[in-house]
This record gives C-alpha cells, structure tokens and sequence, in this order.
C-alpha cells in the first residue's frame, strides 16, 4: 500500500501530566491513571476467583497462566523482565486507517514512538478482575482499548475495541494477537534454562471449523530413550471479527505495516507460537466495533474438543460475558463475606479497603460456609493428619453427614475424653481461597492456586509461610471471631520445644526449610519475632472477642510441640560464632519422615521415649515462647538475634547474630501482660507445667 503515514517520533501527549482518579467506565467503577507511560514501569495483578494467575506490566508486557507457574500461557518470570516483554510476548495490534483517500498506520501502545497526539489512560476494576489500557489518538479520531480479565470456562479473555470520534466514516484493517504463548509441559525450570530446547519441540497448528490455534509440544523433552507423550494442549481462538484470516505467529506483522497482503497460517513447527487475527472494519462515526481473543492452557482431548464446539456455538458471546460476571460476582461474594464491601464518601478507600481484604484472604484464606463444618472434608483432614484416628472419627460422625455446626463437634470430640481428638478437632479449618500467593518479584516464594477440587468443586486447604498465615488470620478473626482458639491452637501446636515456629503451614501440617548447597537463597534457622508479635494479638482479641474462653485451655494437656529438626548450638558455641548458631539434625528429620509415613502428619510432632507424642499444657506453650525470647534477653538492649534470622525480617538482615531487637522486647512486655491477665482469669490456682520449664521458668 502506497502512501502509508508512520513513522518514529517521540510521543506527543495532549495533556502531560500524571492524574489518578475513580471514574464510571462502561457501567462500571474502575481506577484510572491518565497518562500513565509518563510513569515508570509498574506491575499490576488481575485477580481471579478461580485458580488463575496475571501479573502485567505498565509497559503491556505480562506473564499468566493456572494453578502455579508450571502452568504458564505466557512464560513466568520476574518483574524486571516483565516489563521488558512488551516487545515478544502477549498483545500487540497494528491498525491501518482508510481515511480521506490516505491510509495511515498506527501501532497502539507501540513504546517510545509515535507521530500522533496520543492520550494513554489505563483503568483497573475497584474489584481488581479487569485492567484496560487505552489509547485516543487525536489526530486520526480513533480510540483503541484492550481489556484483560479471566473465566472459568474460557480462560484468559482479551477484549479489543476500536472507536470512531470523528465526524467521517473510515475503514480500519486490523491485525490483532497475542504473541509467545506456552503450550502444557512446559516448567518454569525449562522456560528459564531450556527455552531454545522447548522451541525445538513446538507444535502449532490451525483448527480450521472454529479459527481456532492449538499448541503443544510434539513429545515432552528427555533426554532418556524413552517416549513421553505431550497429551494436553494450549489454545487460543477469535470471537466476534467475522471472516477473520489467523496467523499462527509474528512472522507477517511487518508486511502488513508495511501495507503488503498477508497469507493466512495453518501449521507451524520448532517456533514459538502466536495467533494473530486480520480482518477489515467500517465505522461510520461515533461507531465502534469489539472482539475477543480467548486463550486457555493445560486442555486434555476431550477438554479441547467441549472448547472448540463450545467456541463454535451461537451464543458464545453471551457466554463469555457471563463467565466474566460469575467471576467477578463470585469474587464480591468471597470479599464480602470477610467484612471486604465497604461505602464511605470518599470511594478510594472503600477501594483500598475491599483491596486488602481481597488480598488478605487470597493468603489465609476465607470460611467456605462460615461455622458449619463438612464432615466429608473433615475426615479427610483427620486421615492426612493422623491416619489411626481416623477411624474413631468415623464412629463418632457415623450418624452425621453433609454438615455439622462447630461448635457441635467441639462438642462431641469434648465429650470423647481424648486429647488428640480434642486436638484436631480445633485445629480443623475449613478454609479455601488461600493461595500461598507469590509475585514476579520474590521469584522464591512459589504460589500454588490450589482451590479447585479434579471435579471443579471448592477444594479447602491453605498453605503459606508463618508469617503471612498468622499476620492474615489476624485480620480474618475480626470476621469470624469464634475461631480465635483454633487459629491460637494452631500456632501453639506448630510451635517448638526451644520456643520458635516452622517456616511454613498448611492445612496438612507444617514444613521447613532444608539446606540446598547449590541454592544461594538457601537457609535455615528462626524468626523470633513472629512468634510473640503474632500470638500476642491473636490471644488480644481472643480475650476481646471471646472473653473467659482462652483461660478455660490453660490447664488442658493437649498442646503438643513441632519437632522442627533444628538444633540451637550451645551458648559458648553461639559466642565463637553467632551467625552460625543452627544445626540441622538429619536423623531426626529422617526420624520424623519415618513417623509421617507411618501415622501421617501428626508424625512430624515431638515424641517421647516410647514412641508416644509428648503433650503439654496451654500454660508451658505459653512460658516456652516466653523463655525462648527472655533467655536471650540483655538487659538495656534488647533481645539477643542468634538464631541466623533477623527480627522484622528485611530490615535487620545485616544485625542478625551480633544485633539485638528492641521492637520484640516491646511486644514481649505486651505478651506478658496477656499472660498474667490470663492466669488472674482462670479458674486454677496452680498450672500443669513440665520439670523441665519449670526448672527454666525458675532461673529466668
């Protein structure tokens, strides 16, 4: 095509200034940043009520996918290299504009470069499910748009619209897609070290009745002489561009700009997979037109199949949009039933507020069904915790089904007269949502979005470091206060004989960290910190929320310790060298996977000479988090940080074995007064408490 107006110049902005306000868009409320390129690049999440996952880039670049990063439509990385993807992965549109007899080409969102006046405006749904960029040009009367937001039946959905402000009918050839997708099998170990590898083994072909590509890999790499099928595929598809062409890859992007015909594509091999749609559209003035690229990733034969006809059928549209409001109505339900939907003048920090509560249960958690416990849900708890008891259990739920109160079953495991059927009993969560959720910026803190069940139902689990559990339940207490006790149960129960706590739990149990001599990242030891902040408040609103009922535990043995495979050196050790104070027993970690295959997780909690897991009071859990903290205590300064952590994480890396921290003294005080307030509460005049603590109780 001759005549063609592009060109490289800096971007002319109508108006160069940053603003931020909450607007009405398209019937709904969203954030909206003006002229948000002037900015540095930034990372945003779009948020999901099922188990998918979306970070994008300020600079349209973005990585997502399902369930964890291994499952990725666009490679997973960290945020810095996000940023820099705009160039090869996911949108890009290129436009031609019939106008006035010239043709003009405009590339939205195209970095750096522009020979238009252009207005760049981002918006982001209050609810975080939809993100939008935008971009007006001035000069040709054009607004193009594109949205990101997920479905359950259909995936990833990207929504283009273009539309006319000007006063004259034009024509727009359109060129429209979503480059680098991932096919299944594809690990982030092997984006990251065998991309090329992964390159080699790609499969891309055209299913011609829907429009639709299908992505794969030919066979799942080895290097062993073996076969390995590659049985599930990516798939992407166009709804709404009538008698679109499809392009499979990137290849012909330039000789569309460049005005040339294009040649539609039906297989593709060893290249990295795109698909692109072309077509031509005629909007007279004030007129628009929309359309969709859907993408989903991890499909099995007959899941592929429902989705091509499904993509085939008449009402398709309405489907799509549908699945998106289930979605996003299901993710208010989720919020809201943490306290999350709040209305106050200022909309922003409604905003804010339903943001933290999103983002606080999307770690801890939310109750599926408030205090009714599924019995179903919770037998399986007991069979992966303590497989003997499953069993009695059973009996004692043999004339239950479906449902059960909370308080019912505290009651009956009261009245069985056990202390682990007691036990577990509290520390039953029936949580879900919980995503142990990460982001491309911690590339170590792996996220597992595992809250659907093979059959698509709820699944209820949780999983997550200490201090993003404790830190969010806090919160959640507010809402559900009558499961104070259990969250305290569950921390005193995951809480050591030395007086510290695991790196990690979840509803199976509890984990922590091994040393990988090959990981720089790799560490061992403890943050006391988290200990005494976290238990300090939760034992705060217990006495608020639930005042007399925390006091009754003091004296019930049916506390137990973790027995967290760490050894403290000791104190003349710990002087020599105290950024080295942890020894790391294998035996007794190799002790501990012996019980856990025998007993389930239950078998990774301290046990005594025969066998038996040792017990103790509310009262001793209390005093050994206490003297853990006070037998490092110096007086004047503050609590000694010998335990290869720091204290407040981050911000006293550089002070952990020689530094002390004063903010943990401040909340031990606060601890203490707790404690005695506790004990003037309870019943007992005297408290159960083993020689042992005793002993160090007295010379503390």
């Amino acid at each position: 095509m001759n005549g063609i107006i592009c060109g490289q110049s800096p971007v002319k902005h109508v108006d160069a200034a940053v603003h931020g306000a909450i607007v009405e868009f398209e019937g709904k409320k969203f954030f909206r940043v003006q002229n948000y390129d002037l900015m540095r690049p930034f990372l945003m999440s779009v948020v999901s009520s099922s188990n998918h996952w979306m970070f994008v880039s300020s600079t349209g670049g973005l990585s997502c996918g399902r369930i964890n990063p291994d499952r990725a439509l666009f490679p997973y990385c960290t945020d810095d290299k996000v940023h820099d993807s705009a160039s090869h992965t996911g949108p890009q549109t290129c436009l031609l504009v019939q106008a006035s007899g010239k043709n003009s080409l405009w590339i939205p969102f195209r970095e750096g470069f522009s020979v238009y006046s252009i207005e760049r405006n981002l918006y982001k749904s209050v609810y975080g499910s939809r993100l939008i960029f935008e971009e007006i040009n001035h000069d040709l009367g054009l607004v193009f748009s594109y949205e990101w937001a997920v479905g359950e039946r259909f995936g990833v959905i990207k929504t283009s619209r273009i539309r006319n402000t000007g006063t004259e009918a034009i024509t727009v050839k359109v060129l429209d897609g979503i480059r680098n997708l991932l096919p299944p099998g594809v690990t982030q170990d092997m984006q990251t070290r065998l991309s090329t590898l992964i390159d080699a083994y790609k499969k891309t072909e055209l299913h011609a009745p829907s429009g639709a590509g299908i992505y794969a890999l030919s066979s799942l790499p080895t290097d062993l002489a073996v076969p390995r099928e590659a049985l599930s595929a990516t798939v992407a598809c166009c709804v709404g561009l009538d008698d679109a062409d499809v392009l499979l890859s990137d290849k012909q992007v330039r000789a569309f700009c460049e005005g040339k015909g294009i040649q539609p594509e039906s297989q593709l091999l060893g290249q990295r997979g795109a698909y692109f749609v072309h077509g031509e559209i005629d909007l007279p003035p004030s007129g628009q037109k929309a359309w969709r690229l859907v993408a989903d990733v991890g499909l099995g034969a007959s899941s592929l199949i429902r989705y091509l006809e499904e993509l085939r059928e008449e009402d398709v549209e309405a489907k799509i949009k549908a699945d998106i409001r289930h979605g996003e109505r299901r993710l208010q339900e989720l919020v809201g039933s943490a306290d999350g939907h709040q209305y106050t003048r200022d909309e922003r920090v409604a905003g804010r507020h339903f943001a933290n509560t999103l983002f606080n249960i999307m770690r801890g958690g939310i109750f599926i069904d408030a205090y009714s416990i599924p019995v179903e849900d919770f037998l399986y708890f007991i069979s992966t915790r303590n497989r003997p008891l499953h069993e009695r259990f059973e009996d004692l739920l043999s004339n239950r089904s479906g449902w059960i109160g909370r308080g019912e079953l505290l009651g009956i495991a009261e009245s069985a007269q056990e202390a682990d059927i007691k036990r577990l009993a509290l520390e039953y969560l029936p949580l879900t949502f919980s995503r142990r959720h990460g982001d491309p910026s911690r590339p170590w803190n792996r996220f597992q979005i595992d809250i659907l069940t093979e059959s698509g139902k709820q699944k209820l689990a949780y999983e997550g470091n200490w201090r993003d559990i404790f830190q969010n339940w806090e919160a959640l207490g507010f809402s559900y206060p009558e499961y104070l006790d259990s969250f305290i149960c569950r921390f005193l129960n995951a809480s050591t004989i030395d007086g510290y706590n695991p790196y990690r739990i979840s509803q199976d149990g509890f984990d922590w960290e091994v040393l990988d001599p090959d990981d720089g990242w790799s560490n061992i030891g403890y943050w006391g910190d988290h200990q005494v902040v976290y238990l300090m408040r939760l034992l705060l609103w217990a006495k608020r929320f639930l005042p007399g009922r925390v006091s009754r535990y003091l004296q019930q043995r049916i506390f137990v310790y973790a027995d967290v495979p760490y050894r403290i050196k000791p104190y003349r050790e710990l002087l020599q060298n105290p950024r080295e104070s942890i020894l790391y027993d294998t035996e007794r970690a190799d002790q501990s996977s012996a019980r856990t295959r025998d007993i389930g997780s239950d078998g990774k909690l301290l046990t005594l000479p025969d066998g038996s897991i040792g017990r103790a009071s509310m009262m001793e859990k209390l005093l050994v988090t206490v003297l853990g903290k006070l037998g490092n205590f110096v007086p004047g300064g503050g609590i000694w940080m010998n335990t290869q952590r720091p204290e407040w994480n981050d911000a006293n890396n550089a002070l952990a074995g020689y530094g002390l921290s004063m903010v943990t003294v401040c909340y031990l005080r606060r601890l203490l007064e707790i404690i005695a307030e506790l004990v003037r509460e309870a019943a007992e005049d005297s408290h159960d408490v083993s020689e042992e603590i005793s002993d160090f109780l007295t010379g503390v």
